[in-house]
């Protein structure tokens, strides 16, 4: 009779159940997508692990970065990622255990972490969140709680996965803080204060030094400041970095250390400075020079250049200075007004719809 120990079944089966996964994600619409996302996962500590999403290629099945932590008896998962996402990271974990996916926690409310939640949900798991992140779905989500298409709605006339899947909106909240812990694995969920969006919430593993802090800190160009507000963002990052983690897995790009929150800082008050120094008293028709003067001078700073895009198809950029502007003056630059919906649209394309 042939011995098998539950490590090499579980190891066996998990290939073919990856790659049955990864055929069918977005229904067999993007293959090649699928492919690339099966890099080998991130172990960043006993029973730890972070999985980088791809966010250069259009339509990638898992998007945002993910994490999850074994417990004794049963998966917390970081992030529910797109549809598509949520079946690949569910093969994965499966690659490792049979124990259980209890939990699915949302950072924050964005399709591309929250909406395969139905897929964790037939899955067995429970979706996760902060408070804020169903205020956030309340706002843009209108085509569940109300009557006119939302950000789903929107989502979905890209992504085949989001089409076949519904909303899903986290049923377990909690207004400040949430723990998790089995006696040698501790998680504590926690609202920091507002960054990215005002829903926005990191898991914290003090034993281990190790943050997930989803898209309140990212390693590379990809801050959407739309539904956020950068001048508490920064004060949230501060808050952060209080936590003395030495292992920092953001929301997208590589994972890093705690000088990724000193940097993701950084971006904010060097654009805060600029915008306030440059863009005074500027006319419109003087406007795009100056934001391109701004440009330059994040680019020439080492530490904060790999935050600025460029300038192209998917460029956010003259959307952050417009919500800087607005901030530090209360009003709007009037060159600027379609910024913000033009920067939905690149967080869009960025973020794997469309």
């Amino acid at each position: 009779m042939c011995k098998v120990n539950r490590r090499e079944f579980l190891a066996t089966g998990s290939a073919f159940l990856s790659l049955a996964a990864e055929a069918e994600l977005l229904h067999g619409a993007l293959p090649a997508a699928a492919a690339a996302q099966a890099a080998e996962v991130d172990k960043v500590g006993p029973d730890i692990y972070f999985h980088e999403g791809d966010v250069v290629s259009d339509n990638a099945p898992a998007v945002c970065n993910n994490g999850w932590i074994i417990f004794e008896d049963y998966v917390l998962v970081i992030d529910a990622n797109f549809p598509a996402g949520a079946k690949l990271m569910i093969s994965k974990i499966r690659s490792m255990t049979d124990k259980p996916i209890r939990f699915a926690f949302d950072t924050h409310h964005h399709g591309d972490h929250a909406y395969g939640n139905q897929v964790f949900v037939e899955n067995g798991a429970v979706p996760v969140a902060h408070t804020g992140v169903i205020d956030e779905m309340r706002r843009y989500e209108t085509g569940y709680y109300d009557s006119k298409p939302g950000r789903w709605e929107e989502s979905a006339k890209q992504r085949p996965d989001v089409n076949a899947s519904r909303l899903k909106p986290p049923s377990v909240l909690f207004p400040n803080e949430l723990y998790f812990d089995d006696g040698k694995h501790r998680v504590e969920l926690m609202h920091l204060g507002v960054a990215h969006t005002h829903g926005d919430a990191v898991a914290w593993l003090p034993k281990e030094k190790i943050l997930f802090t989803g898209d309140m800190c990212v390693n590379g160009p990809y801050n959407f400041v739309g539904d956020g507000e950068t001048g508490k963002w920064v004060a949230t990052l501060e808050a952060a970095k209080k936590l003395g983690a030495e292992v920092v897995c953001t929301g997208h790009g590589p994972r890093s250390t705690l000088s990724v929150l000193d940097d993701q800082q950084a971006f904010f008050k060097a654009l805060q400075d600029q915008v306030g120094s440059r863009m005074a008293g500027v006319s419109p028709e003087q406007t795009k020079a100056q934001i391109e003067a701004i440009r330059a001078a994040l680019k020439a700073n080492a530490q904060v250049a790999r935050y600025v895009s460029d300038p192209g198809a998917h460029d956010g950029f003259p959307s952050q200075v417009q919500k800087v502007y607005e901030e530090l003056n209360g009003k709007k630059l009037v060159a600027l007004l379609d910024e913000p919906q033009v920067a939905r649209h690149h967080h869009a394309r960025s973020h794997g719809v469309g």
